[in-house]
């Protein structure tokens, strides 16, 4: 039996229900007929398609297209959104995560992404943490040596 490409069917329908609601000119709509919400389609067509088909390869391209399509949008509709690179970085760790929940691979290099950019994302807008966090590491800076005579000296008594 030949299988049915539902992928390029939840593709056209996106796209084709994008063109129709642009032509009917829905004031409150206007916002969101841009190309932010091709990509959000793209996504959304293709997690489906990998839930539906149990293809759970696309998963991960599926949650990036999802990710940046939303983000892209939330840049132009809302002005206090954070518009740096960590952004990217926890939309590629959660990526990684959900593919982890059905693939069971990615989850360390999906929980790395994901704190590493939530940690700068709070280490830029939030001041109190970005004071904590130089502090630390001006700690690190100053007493760096000590931990490598430590740790030499933790590898000559271990036990083997």
């Amino acid at each position: 039996m030949r299988k049915k490409n539902y992928l390029l069917a939840f593709i056209l329908i996106g796209v084709g229900l994008y063109f129709l609601l642009e032509q009917f000119s829905i004031p409150f709509l206007d916002g969101l007929m841009t190309w932010p919400t091709l990509l959000i389609i793209l996504g959304v067509s293709l997690f489906i398609h990998s839930y539906l088909s149990r293809d759970y390869d696309k998963l991960f391209p599926s949650v990036i297209l999802l990710g940046l399509g939303i983000h892209f949008h939330a840049v132009a509709l809302y002005p206090n959104w954070v518009e740096h690179w960590s952004v990217y970085a926890i939309i590629i760790g959660m990526a990684f995560l959900v593919r982890y929940q059905k693939m069971k691979v990615g989850l360390y290099p999906g929980l790395i992404m994901l704190f590493v950019g939530l940690f700068m994302l709070f280490s830029i807008t939030n001041n109190q943490f970005s004071q904590t966090m130089d502090s630390l590491i001006k700690i690190i800076e100053d007493y760096w040596p000590v931990g490598l005579i430590a740790f030499g000296v933790y590898l000559l008594f271990k036990k083997k």
